[in-house]
Order: C-alpha cells, then sequence, then structure tokens
C-alpha cells in the first residue's frame, strides 16, 4: 500500500480571491508582515500496490482532481505502515 500527497495550488497568474480575503482579514488583525496568501487543496489518497502508480497518480489528478487549466499539483509517495 502507498499514501499519496497530492498538493493543489492555482497557477500564479489566477487572482486568488479566497487568498486576498484571507490576507485583508489578517491585516485587519494586526498582522500586517503577510504579504500574500494563496489558497489550495491537500488530499491524501491510499492506494494498493501497482506497477504503474506515477501514470496512474497522473491520471487521476489530471482527469479529476486537478482543474490543469488554473491549477498547478505535485504529489509525494510514501510507503503506507501496514495496521
Amino acid at each position: 500500500m502507498y499514501k499519496v500527497k497530492v498538493f493543489v495550488t492555482l497557477r500564479e497568474s489566477v487572482l486568488d480571491p479566497q487568498g486576498v480575503a484571507v490576507k485583508n482579514s489578517l491585516h485587519r488583525m494586526s498582522y500586517e508582515e503577510v504579504s500574500d496568501v494563496r489558497i489550495g487543496k491537500y488530499l491524501e489518497l491510499t492506494i494498493s500496490e501497482t506497477d504503474r502508480l506515477d501514470e496512474r497518480v497522473k491520471e487521476m489528478c489530471e482527469k479529476l482532481l486537478v482543474n490543469t487549466v488554473i491549477e498547478d499539483y505535485r504529489y509525494e509517495v510514501e510507503e503506507a505502515v501496514a495496521q
């Protein structure tokens, strides 16, 4: 078994209104040192062993988990500890 951690972020060229709202709220709370906030997604997948793990994860991301027009992604693979 593998644990795959997928990190999804908006592309730098895409406006992030949720990030702007959080930044503005932080400034109102006197956290003026914050210059930018970008909001993203984090997903964890547990996947059974496969000889095409990277290929399958990329397919899942590009077909369902990520809007590749406006989002970038990266992922990390770890061996899951059996419990």
